[in-house]
């Protein structure tokens, strides 16, 4: 459904050990610096980004914007969770735990990068 995923930030250094951090944990690799200077985190033939911002302004968040990332399950939940706050990002919503979405239930982390960008890392549980 998408080619990539963009996130701006002002601090590229402090983004690339905040998502190295989060993306080791759930099975990726560590990102590297393209020919445009941007972080980028390839997988599956995807591509999520780090960048500052082409215009030469301060990168902000997406109010009410959300990047939800599959997990294997809980336990890489809470270590990708684990490994966030490690690495300057904060709880976002409520901590770790089961919540319901819909019909069935899931283990959900919400974390916010070092820039505000909100993530969410979630794997279904069984009923």
């Amino acid at each position: 459904m998408f080619t990539h995923i963009m996130v701006g930030s002002n601090d590229l250094e402090r983004s690339r050990r905040f998502y190295d951090a989060v993306f080791k944990v759930a099975g990726g690799e560590a990102g590297t610096i393209d020919a445009k200077g941007r972080v980028v985190y390839p997988k599956d033939g995807f591509r999520f980004m780090v960048t500052k911002p082409i215009n030469g302004q301060s990168a902000t968040f997406a109010n009410g914007g959300t990047i939800g990332l599959l997990m294997a399950d809980p336990a890489m939940v809470d270590a990708w969770h684990a490994a966030g706050i490690a690495n300057g990002g904060t709880t976002a919503e409520e901590p770790p735990g089961i919540r319901q979405t819909g019909a069935r239930k899931a283990y959900i982390a919400y974390l916010r990068d070092p820039d505000g960008n909100k993530l969410c890392a979630s794997c279904r549980v069984p009923d």
